[in-house]
Parts: structure tokens; C-alpha cells; sequence
């Protein structure tokens, strides 16, 4: 019945602080719908910003900044990610870390985006 997802809303307090963090650190495409909505392109799925105080509906129940974990995968070596987030001068929480993906073993590293939310990014690890 379902084939895959299409889009995931995250609740943000700045829209700009958001799109820079998610362009700039990430490198995510960001496709403006309108000035409190924007996609953020991973690959053919959007990181859909709503801002909070936004009369978009329908929407969640309490939408929350800061209340996503997210797990995206890397292309490139953890090495090189570390060493970009370093030059940007992103904190690493936690990592690089053993952990289980959807697809078996992954390494990963931890950091928040300006809100707060966790993002996990991975890397299969090839056996």
C-alpha cells in the first residue's frame, strides 16, 4: 500500500537560521513553497520546514521545535564529514559511534540543528 515517504514536517522558530543550518552544514537543495514553508531536499524526499508560529493546517497536535531525532545516510567517509562540521565549527555530540540502521551495521555521528533537533548522520559499514 505505501512505497515510501514523501516529505516530513519539521517545526522550526527561524525559517532562515533553519534553510542556512540545513543548506549550508547539510547540503540539502532548499525549495521554497512559500515564506513560512520550505523543502529541503534529500534526495527525492523533502525535510519540510514549518515555522511555529505559521497558520499552516493542518498540522500536528503540538507541533515543537527541537522534538525530531533524525538518521540521514553520507555518501562520503565519516572522516570527511567530521572534517567538514569541524571547518563549520558544528559540535559533534556523539561520535563517530557503532549503531544499527534499517540495513544492518552503521557508524554514526550525532549533532542539533539551531533548534535542537538530533540529527544522526551514517554511514553503512561495509563488511
Amino acid at each position: 500500500m505505501l512505497t515510501g515517504l514523501d516529505h516530513l514536517v519539521v517545526t522550526v522558530t527561524d525559517i532562515s537560521r533553519a534553510v542556512d543550518f540545513y543548506t549550508r552544514v547539510l547540503g540539502l537543495e532548499a525549495r521554497y513553497q512559500e515564506a513560512e514553508r520550505v523543502d529541503l531536499m534529500l534526495g527525492d524526499t523533502a525535510l519540510r520546514l514549518h515555522q511555529t508560529d505559521t497558520e499552516s493546517s493542518p498540522k500536528a497536535a503540538h507541533p515543537t521545535p527541537g522534538s525530531i531525532d533524525l538518521c540521514v545516510r553520507s555518501v562520503l567517509p565519516l572522516k570527511e564529514v567530521q572534517a567538514h562540521l569541524e571547518t563549520l565549527q558544528v559540535p559533534i555530540e556523539e561520535g563517530p559511534v557503532p549503531r544499527r540502521g534499517v540495513q544492518g551495521p552503521i557508524t554514526s555521528l550525532y549533532l542539533r540543528d539551531p533548534d535542537g533537533n538530533l540529527i544522526e548522520i551514517c554511514r553503512p559499514d561495509r563488511g
